[in-house]
């Protein structure tokens, strides 16, 4: 959904019209994507194993894909893409999500190895 933002900015091309509380509603939500992130990294701390170190390493194997897709839609829509509106947003969601994928990955399997011990 936070993604959702620059998307939108990306065919904006009068940014004065655009309504004032879109860029407010745009750093809040990314603000509060970041402090998630970062709360469920510090929250498994010490807790990524072995398993989550290979689901992330296929993940990234997968979502590295999406460079290319990003070079060909530079390639076929680049003129019509506003790119100093979107670019900066795609970038900084794109590594917060990779960084903190192992420590995801653990996270949502914690619940079931917790339920596993009892």
């Amino acid at each position: 959904m936070s993604s959702m933002f620059p998307a939108v900015a990306a065919f904006v091309t009068d940014t004065m019209s655009w309504p004032a509380w879109w860029g407010g509603v745009d750093v809040g939500l990314a603000f509060v994507l970041a402090v998630l992130a970062f709360v469920v990294i510090g929250a498994t701390r010490g807790m990524v194993d072995k398993q989550a170190e290979d689901s992330s390493y296929r993940a990234y194997r997968i979502l590295t894909h999406g460079i290319f897709a990003t070079l060909l839609v530079f390639f076929m829509f680049g003129d019509r893409i506003i790119w100093e509106q979107c670019l900066t947003g795609f970038a900084w969601r794109t590594w917060l999500l990779l960084y903190s994928l192992p420590a995801w990955f653990t996270a949502l399997r914690a619940p079931q190895r917790a339920a596993g011990r009892i």
